[in-house]
């Protein structure tokens, strides 16, 4: 059941969402070459204690760490680790999610470590411009779930070529890590596609591969790579749906 929001849950959803966004553009400053995805999931539960948050992820649904860091052909909850150290040409994704106050903000950032290839910036760039097409999408007067998503798969598949993941999808935030309704990336009958209207909160994601669309999970039960090993990139942003359209809450 999809749950319209009160101008007061907004406003504190809003509140959690400018939290989240101090700390993903910090990260520009933090993540560098040599460091270790478990360092970055560190920094990051350390933000968000200081400034009286509590880490969504962690223990959600038994998930381990603060953060998923995902890198090159890992597209999705990734599982940090001391084990795996960044070096130059990488691309990593840092997904989180930060309560306060009861509400729940996620949002995705893709960075690149150093000089890394043409074919992979492109592949980043693109999967950012989906993202605001996405939003642009959501914004508009009657607009349905499916609209973000026809946007997305035309930005991405039809004018690039990317494989867009169809396992999963955006979904409804705020009160909770997932809400109704989906969000996919892509367009299909056999989904729902309820109206967007004022009061909805919800996390616009693209996973974007640079092959195939289809992915794999690992035996750890929630690492998510792309089945022939090339990259993928990852951005989200938790928009809230208004009567003057799609407002961007994870932005600073």
């Amino acid at each position: 059941m999809i749950q319209l929001k009160t101008k007061e849950q907004i406003d504190g959803i809003r509140y959690s969402c400018k939290l989240l966004a101090e700390c993903l553009y910090s990260l520009d400053d933090i993540i560098t070459e040599g460091m270790s995805t478990l360092d970055i999931d560190k920094y990051c539960y350390d933000f968000i204690k200081k400034r009286g948050g509590i880490p969504s992820l962690l223990g959600y649904c038994g998930y381990p760490n603060t953060t998923c860091v995902s890198v090159n052909d890992t597209v999705i909850h990734g599982i940090p680790s001391k084990k795996e150290i960044l070096k130059a040409g990488d691309i990593v994704s840092v997904d989180i999610c930060f309560t306060v106050n009861g509400y729940v903000s996620d949002s995705t950032r893709t960075f690149e470590i150093g000089k890394v290839s043409d074919e992979v910036h492109k592949l980043n760039v693109v999967t950012h411009e989906a993202l605001d097409l996405g939003i642009k999408a959501a914004g508009k007067k009657g607009a349905r779930v499916q609209d973000i998503g026809q946007a997305v798969f035309r930005k991405c598949a039809i004018e690039n070529g990317y494989g867009v993941v169809q396992d999963y999808t955006g979904h409804g935030v705020g009160l909770a890590v997932h809400e109704d309704p989906e969000v996919p990336n892509f367009v299909s009958k056999l989904m729902p596609n309820p109206r967007l209207k004022p009061g909805m909160v919800i996390a616009i994601e693209p996973m974007i591969n640079m092959g195939t669309y289809r992915v794999k999970t690992l035996r750890d039960g929630w690492t998510v790579k792309t089945l022939d090993g090339k990259p993928a990139c990852h951005w989200e942003h938790t928009v809230a749906i208004t009567e003057e359209g799609a407002e961007v809450l994870t932005t600073l």
